[in-house]
């Protein structure tokens, strides 16, 4: 049975790019980046699931005035199992994109998926398209193959992953769609070779960092005080101390440490000649678990007041997100235990537990109490310019989920 299963996964391999492809021509991006979320996509999948046979399908809308359809979707598709004794599977994707950044370091058009050399290239196609993708038709192979999974298996599509997942799986786990028998994937980090199962998070802190300075003519610095050049003495003083400071290694982790990055950066005057009265930019922070947010945001306090006192400007700081970091997976759920088998038997590896510093809809899940492991064939490109997977990725995703819906 499983053979054939495998089998009718490699058979569905042109579909399945051709999917991805068509999906990521459709721009899902929140608001807050720009966009205008993530309700077209929404529709090509729905549309899609009715094409490929899948009747029991909700959407899930959370509102939202902000957006010209004025909510948030996400998908649920719920396909029977024989065992109704069994708790469910859920695997869970994002529907929603980071926008493309500077176009022209770019090869070809993000939103317009291209293949060369056994690869996608596009915007969204590994984060998380491939994920979204490849658990959808490891169910459709099934289908094709007349054969039920073992346990109810739920597909959840969800929005808002990229920017706080308020309107996606924060509103699903608040509204009890899950409880704590559920088995649950997120298919949301990885490694090239299909080894690492992410059990565990780093904390996320990012913080909005104003230098209030006083605005003047640019041939009078003298009268003014200059927030870029107070700004950029505090980035400099500050990410060195913090890297010294905060130092600790646990090698769960890559990389091992906690990170401390200057990341965005806001407009401050429109000329030359004017030096900036004010200067805005942000600092990503991913922090083991093991330190305190507390510690590590008084410290910045105090540096900034140190570099204000130098330069005559008042630095400010205001928490964009403040994330603790939920409690690990235990090694020994059913999840990772069954993730393991399948793996080994599709990529020829031992999977091992790892952490990493990115963010994914597990920690809401962690935060509950419910066991969730994290697990992807991923080139690594997510967020980059010219964004990337091998289609074979995408093939051997859909058959360590076929494998894990017959467990």
């Amino acid at each position: 049975m499983v053979e054939t299963v495998l089998e009718y996964v490699e058979n569905l391999r042109e579909d399945m790019v051709s999917a991805l492809a068509d999906m990521c021509r459709i721009p899902a991006i929140a608001p807050e980046s720009g966009g205008d979320g993530e309700v077209k996509r929404a529709k090509y999948l729905q549309e899609l699931l009715a094409e490929l046979g899948f009747e029991h399908a909700a959407v899930i809308r959370v509102d939202d005035s902000r957006v010209s359809d004025g909510y948030r979707p996400n998908i649920i598709v719920k396909i029977h199992g024989q065992d109704k004794e069994l708790p469910p599977l859920w695997v869970v994707t994002h529907m929603d994109v980071v926008p493309e950044g500077d176009r022209n370091l770019w090869d070809f058009d993000p939103f317009d998926p291209v293949i060369r050399g056994g690869r996608l290239i596009g915007r969204g196609v590994e984060d998380n398209g491939q994920a979204l993708i490849a658990s959808l038709f490891a169910a459709k192979a099934l289908m094709n193959a007349g054969i039920k999974p073992k346990r109810d298996v739920k597909l959840a599509f969800v929005a808002d992953e990229e920017v706080g997942s308020k309107f996606g799986i924060k509103y699903l786990v608040r509204k009890g769609f899950f409880i704590k028998k559920d088995l649950i994937i997120v298919p949301d980090a990885g490694q090239p070779d299909g080894r690492a199962i992410e059990v565990v998070e780093k904390a996320n802190l990012n913080i909005k960092v104003v230098t209030h300075g006083r605005q003047t003519h640019a041939s009078r610095p003298h009268k003014g005080v200059n927030a870029f050049r107070a700004a950029s003495k505090f980035i400099d003083r500050v990410t060195d101390a913090l890297y010294k400071k905060f130092n600790e290694k646990n090698e769960l982790f890559v990389p091992p440490n906690s990170t401390f990055e200057v990341t965005k950066k806001e407009p401050n005057v429109p000329n030359v000649n004017t030096i900036p009265g004010e200067d805005v930019f942000y600092m990503d922070c991913r922090i083991l678990p093991t330190q305190s947010l507390e510690d590590i945001l008084d410290f910045i306090r105090e540096v900034a007041s140190k570099v204000g006192k130098e330069t005559g400007a008042i630095i400010t700081l205001e928490n964009v997100r403040y994330a603790e970091a939920p409690p690990a997976t235990p090694l020994d759920s059913q999840v990772v235990k069954n993730l393991q088998v399948a793996v080994k038997k599709i990529r020829g590896v031992e999977a091992k537990p790892v952490g990493i510093g990115g963010g994914t809809c597990a920690a809401f899940f962690r935060e509950k109490g419910l066991p969730v492991a994290v697990w992807a064939t991923n080139e690594e490109t997510a967020h980059e310019p010219n964004e990337n997977i091998k289609i074979d990725n995408l093939v051997n995703d859909a058959k360590v989920f076929a494998l894990m819906y017959l467990m």
